[in-house]
């Protein structure tokens, strides 16, 4: 099969001809419908991942269709159509049987422990645990999201913030992410407050459910904190950090309004040094998203099936596997605004 492979971290990667997997015992094999590009596959290509070993297929949001089934596996056939949490859990552990596959100890990771979705085929395991349906109406592109984005969103905002009906939530970094929560915010009834440096990026906000843009090129943590303060008449209650930088983490934490909940989204390339002298003096509660278990996207599902959300409206970009390559290496320079999603 065709697959995009990283030979060398850093290092443009190429499409290459490699042996089509086999489906080991409680895996499927999957035929890839689409893929996405997200800011995850950029960490596994520089190396910041110690899972990933070379050469590696990246990739980890996907939708296609089940083409092959290990030993064991019942609750799926050849042909369904369905869509995968990128965290997969062993479907064995204390955290599996308690609905928390997103910390299982022993999960995979499609992309990142072995090979992904950047490719015409992918496999995944423990497949009766971790596969989720998706209608056959369903655009592509209403889909791919959903394994990574729009679930770490979706949980971070509902399961772990608890975010209410009419309640301010800045979301601070405005790339695939963080749009999908400042969409997941307005289709929730929440006032989203979208943060970002680029021009575009806030635009899509705007169109896309943000109440509030905020501008804060050239400003430093406090100064930026301050910004999001004044244009929103208020201290936000919920804070989303969807970069993975100190300097936007401490403006969310400066930010928040006292016994706020920050929900920390983006990954950091390096440990961060972070204000939390604030988060014992004001009480702030600090929340991780990494990912939603299988057995929680049913509401999810249920929002972009209603059309409430549509996460097919923020792909800007649809490539084919051999400009795919060049759109990772892009990634490390610059935030092209929406969401990049390949066809093999």
């Amino acid at each position: 099969m065709r697959a995009v492979v990283i030979e060398q971290f850093g290092v443009l990667p190429a499409v290459r001809e490699v042996p089509a997997p086999a489906a080991p015992a409680g895996a499927v094999v999957l035929d890839v419908e689409a893929t996405g590009l997200c800011r995850s596959d950029h960490h596994a290509f520089t190396g910041h991942d110690g899972d990933v070993t070379l050469p590696h297929v990246p990739g980890h949001e996907l939708v296609g269709r089940v083409a092959a089934l290990g030993e064991g596996v019942r609750r799926v056939q050849v042909g369904d159509r369905v869509t995968t949490p990128f965290v997969e859990g062993c479907g064995r552990c204390r955290w599996c049987r308690e609905g928390a596959s997103q910390v299982c100890p022993d999960q995979t990771q499609p992309g990142f422990t072995h090979d992904g979705s950047w490719a015409e085929q992918v496999v995944i395991r423990a497949a009766d645990h971790n596969l989720v349906p998706v209608p056959e109406d369903l655009p592509a592109e209403a889909v791919v999201t959903l394994g990574c984005r729009f679930a770490t969103a979706y949980r971070g905002l509902t399961a772990r913030a608890g975010l209410r009906a009419g309640e301010g939530v800045a979301v601070i970094g405005c790339g695939g992410v963080g749009l999908s929560a400042v969409m997941i915010a307005a289709a929730l009834g929440a006032r989203p407050i979208a943060v970002d440096v680029d021009p575009g990026a806030l635009a899509l906000a705007r169109d896309h459910g943000a109440e509030v843009l905020v501008d804060t090129s050239g400003l430093d943590a406090a100064q930026a904190a301050a910004a999001i303060v004044e244009a929103a008449g208020e201290r936000p209650t919920v804070t989303v950090e969807a970069l993975g930088r100190e300097q936007t983490t401490d403006a969310a934490l400066f930010a928040l309004a006292p016994l706020g909940r920050h929900v920390q989204i983006g990954l950091y390339a390096a440990p961060p040094r972070l204000a939390m002298p604030r988060v014992i003096g004001q009480e702030l509660t600090v929340l991780g998203s990494h990912g939603m278990a299988a057995a929680d996207y049913p509401g999810l599902l249920e929002l972009v099936v209603s059309g409430a959300l549509r996460p097919q409206d923020l792909v800007t970009r649809t490539l084919d596997l051999e400009q795919a390559g060049e759109a990772l290496l892009e990634l490390g320079e610059r935030t092209r605004p929406g969401v990049t999603i390949i066809r093999p």
